[in-house]
């Protein structure tokens, strides 16, 4: 398998993922306003959207999109326990939170990264993002992570997007829980190991 990534991106989320699930996998790092890989392709042609996170499967299937790529790699490593099994009513609870993290979290944050925002706009996201991590907060009272005691991909996800809260100096100090939340999965080898694959650790 193959990862296309940029640093720091959300396809953080999943390149967290292919090492807490031991998968063999290639990493390839994307320039993404110039749209060029590392080794000079056109990465374009290899994702018509555009964006990472982009997963080569080696089965001629190419996943583009966070939320899925993460689950199938919790499906190929399922002793890993990132993912309840298929058909669970744990399972849509765990698709929830992906949904929940890339509409509600991901996309409000998306204006803060782009300088011509418009004071509306900007004011519009930090309302959104105050009032969904109100809802984190809240859900995380008594566990160490979404779902329970067992980090899943939802915790890798939910990781990264709050990660960009450092960058673009959105206070996180009024949500305790969710700093406690961000500090227990920073410790975690794997997550440190994809961090310094990036260049965002040393």
């Amino acid at each position: 398998m193959k990862l296309y990534f940029s640093p720091g991106a959300c396809s953080l989320s999943p390149h967290i993922v292919l090492l807490e699930a031991g998968l063999p996998f290639t990493t390839e790092a994307v320039d993404l306003r110039k749209k060029v890989t590392a080794s000079g392709a056109d990465f374009s042609a290899i994702n018509p959207k555009g964006y990472v996170p982009a997963l080569e499967t080696g089965h001629g299937v190419l996943l583009t999109e966070g939320p899925a790529i993460v689950q199938y790699l919790a499906d190929l490593a399922p002793e890993k326990n990132l993912a309840p099994a298929a058909g669970t009513p744990e399972r849509y609870v765990l698709a929830e939170w992906l949904n929940f993290i890339s509409t509600e979290l991901h996309k409000n944050f998306s204006p803060l990264f782009r300088p011509n925002a418009g004071a509306d706009l900007v004011n519009y996201a930090h309302s959104n993002l105050t009032l969904r991590l109100g809802y984190v907060e809240r859900m995380l009272d008594g566990r160490d992570y979404l779902t329970g005691s067992q980090f899943t991909v939802a915790d890798a996800y939910l990781f990264t997007v709050l990660n960009w809260a450092g960058v673009l100096k959105f206070d996180l100090s009024g949500f305790p829980l969710v700093q406690a939340f961000h500090k227990r999965v920073s410790e975690r080898p794997m997550v440190q190991q994809a961090m310094r694959d990036e260049g965002l650790l040393k």
